[in-house]
């Protein structure tokens, strides 16, 4: 057991063969690529976002940093309004439900994880040179064949569950405790702080070569557990559970801070794209802000799915750009291989689209389509985005019709204006009906929340 979460020698010289012998590429060829993503966080919740709540505007200066170097994405979305879903579609590129991962992974479930079938980015970018790191949460799979190491990223550090306990715990199950790759580590220190730190291992370890490193926070997840000196820095905020939040998102950016304070230190930031996004809508019920939006994680609302997005990449994207075209997670897969110079391939199926030049201001928009989101499987709630309509049916509930919002006039959907135009909702009821087409059923029936 490595109890320091320092990173084993034989997985740098693994590293090292792979890159070195295994592919003949240049590796100053390829930028970095570092995903960092909050879990449950409030869209109103970090400073670079327009509405951003006036107690926490000022609580994120190092996220709100990458906006001002890079761009802040107006319109950006997750494929999932759950933590699981989320990251399943962000991981293959594909919608979620075409695989039957409509809803998040049971605790303890060792039948399955995300289908064998599916191959993660993170497999593909091993494939063209990229050393590739998960620091953090999994959630996508316990038995040993779905976990990260199985799934394309040559080094694990966090746990395998959706959340845990931010301090250390007695007794911890083997699907919380902080694993090195398959190794259980001790539990010391605050978990926020030991993704940065973990994170900044795996930069420094790989800084001679391109790697891929997915920061995935479990900030501000509950339980709400914060550091005393950031109560104390909080003490006036009101209400209790609002002020908890809060102090889960200074820890948070803090260690958004270590990372890009890593990167300037060993001179890597011009050469790595930034990404910071949340897995999915902010948790009202634990304190996170989502004004203007409607709704909340686990919900198709703009509130469940609509999440805060910004991208650097210094030399390319334009600093302080603003970007209101509609963009979603799957496109992170075939943007990343563009900035390495490289293209996808039809056979992978991918549901996302490159959006690099987009993002680096050589053209002004993006090709029409539509947008879709599922929950619960085929008698579940089902939304799709077309253009700046916006169509949501809560199908569970008994008598419920499809809803129509204009996003361009109403993004906190308050005036529904299906009765006024029916044919629209005829549209889009046959685009939903023609995706769906495609999908399966979900592998996992929905969690029951505790009463």
């Amino acid at each position: 057991m490595n109890a320091s979460g320092k990173i084993g020698g034989w997985f740098f010289f693994a590293i090292g063969l792979s890159v070195c012998f295994g592919m003949r590429i240049d590796a100053e060829d390829l930028p970095n690529i570092i995903v960092l993503m909050s879990d449950d966080a409030g869209y109103a919740d970090f400073g670079f976002l327009p509405n951003a709540a006036d107690d926490f505007r000022s609580l994120t200066p190092r996220i709100d940093s990458i906006a001002k170097q890079g761009c802040y994405l107006s319109n950006a979305y997750m494929s999932g309004a759950v933590c699981s879903p989320s990251r399943a579609g962000l991981m293959t590129g594909r919608y979620q439900q075409r695989f039957g991962h409509d809803n998040n992974i049971p605790p303890g479930y060792m039948k399955g994880g995300l289908p064998l079938t599916e191959t993660f980015l993170a497999k593909r970018l091993q494939g063209i040179g990229y050393a590739t790191g998960l620091i953090g949460k999994w959630h996508l799979g316990y038995p040993k064949e779905y976990q990260p190491n199985q799934r394309g990223f040559d080094y694990f550090y966090g746990c395998l569950q959706g959340a845990r306990k931010y301090f250390p715990i007695e007794n911890v199950s083997p699907h919380r405790v902080f694993l090195e790759n398959s190794t259980p580590t001790e539990e010391s220190g605050y978990i926020t702080d030991r993704i940065g730190d973990g994170a900044c291992r795996f930069i420094e370890a790989n800084k001679s070569n391109p790697f891929f490193l997915f920061v995935s926070f479990t900030a501000t997840h509950g339980p709400l557990d914060v550091k005393k000196e950031h109560l104390k820095r909080l003490a006036d905020m009101k209400p209790n559970k609002r002020k908890k939040n809060a102090g889960l998102m200074v820890s948070l950016d803090e260690n958004v801070g270590k990372i890009l304070d890593q990167l300037d230190a060993l001179e890597l930031t011009d050469r790595t794209l930034v990404v910071f996004t949340n897995d999915n809508g902010g948790q009202t019920q634990t304190g996170a802000n989502n004004y203007p939006l409607r709704g909340r994680k686990g919900q198709l609302w703009e509130g469940g799915v609509r999440v805060p997005m910004a991208i650097q990449w210094p030399g390319h994207i334009p600093a302080g750009s603003v970007l209101d075209e509609p963009v979603i997670s799957l496109d992170f897969f075939p943007t990343f291989f563009a900035a390495a110079g490289k293209a996808t391939e039809a056979a992978w199926n991918l549901d996302g689209v490159n959006l690099l030049d987009y993002l680096c201001g050589e053209t002004e928009s993006l090709a029409e389509r539509d947008l879709y989101w599922r929950r619960q499987g085929s008698s579940g709630a089902i939304a799709i985005r077309h253009g700046d309509w916006k169509m949501i049916h809560q199908r569970k509930e008994a008598g419920a019709q499809p809803e129509l919002y204009d996003l361009l006039k109403d993004q906190s959907e308050t005036v529904d204006l299906a009765a006024e135009n029916p044919k629209v909702v005829e549209q889009l009821s046959k685009k939903v009906a023609a995706w769906e087409a495609q999908l399966g059923e979900p592998i996992w029936a929905p969690l029951r929340r505790r009463k």
